[in-house]
């Protein structure tokens, strides 16, 4: 049990998909997993283990932003001896280069945000997934033909911002997307030498406006979520 979460060591699986809702947690648990546990609710932050294809693993959520993500990863890789989290969420998109319904496998995380510094002295604004699990999520995309696209992506600390204009830094290392949580999981797993992944699925095209609806957003994501589970399972075997 750690201070964040109430799971008893051994409740959680080696590898954890984690979704910002908890209520996505919650559906990803009972609609995929056979014999889904509900292993921790603190501060209604849900976590499940169960089977899927015969194998054990788990869903919990992380929160919103770099320190929700850092404290829930973190804990999860030392409390809980988790190996591999593959975060999975959704983006907004600067640029019609992607389009609604688009998976994202991301490959680095720029980000203007100190976290990385001041948590392990990582200078660098850009940080790669770690381990071998982004690779692992590319081969099943293609044996699903799902055809994830490898990219690197904006980590922001800010949702709402006074300028409109993409910023410097998303331009500058080409991120088509933004979202608020890869670099500070990427972080973690850099310092513990770990295995971290981020799946997105494009929600929202900023410069267009078009958007996914709340009642498409879960057969929109169904894809995402069977290809991070499919990745996941053998990610058990990574060594």
């Amino acid at each position: 049990m750690s201070i964040h979460i109430s799971a008893k060591r051994g409740d959680i699986a080696k590898v954890i998909l984690m979704p910002g809702d908890p209520l996505r947690a919650q559906y990803i648990a009972e609609n995929f997993l056979e014999n889904p546990k509900l292993v921790s609710k603190t501060r209604g932050i849900l976590y499940y283990t169960g089977i899927y294809k015969g194998r054990e693993i788990s869903v919990g959520a992380s929160g919103m932003g770099f320190p929700s993500m850092g404290i829930y990863s973190f804990e999860l890789y030392t409390e809980y001896e988790v190996d591999t989290i593959i975060r999975i969420g959704t983006c907004g998109a600067y640029s019609t280069d992607v389009k609604l319904y688009d998976i994202l496998n991301v490959e680095n995380a720029a980000s203007e945000s100190t976290y990385a510094k001041y948590a392990w002295g990582i200078e660098d604004e850009m940080i790669a997934h770690q381990g071998k699990i982004f690779d692992l999520i590319n081969e099943t995309s293609e044996e699903l033909s799902l055809h994830a696209k490898p990219v690197n992506i904006h980590s922001s600390d800010i949702f709402y911002r006074k300028d409109p204009a993409v910023p410097e830094i998303a331009t500058q290392n080409n991120c088509p997307a933004v979202e608020m949580e890869a670099f500070g999981l990427y972080a973690n797993a850099k310092h513990l030498g770990k295995n971290a992944a981020t799946l997105l699925t494009v929600s929202d095209i900023i410069p267009t406006k078009e958007f996914i609806s709340a009642d498409d957003r879960e057969r929109a994501l169904k894809p995402m979520i069977t290809l991070a589970l499919e990745a996941g399972i053998k990610a058990l075997d990574l060594k």
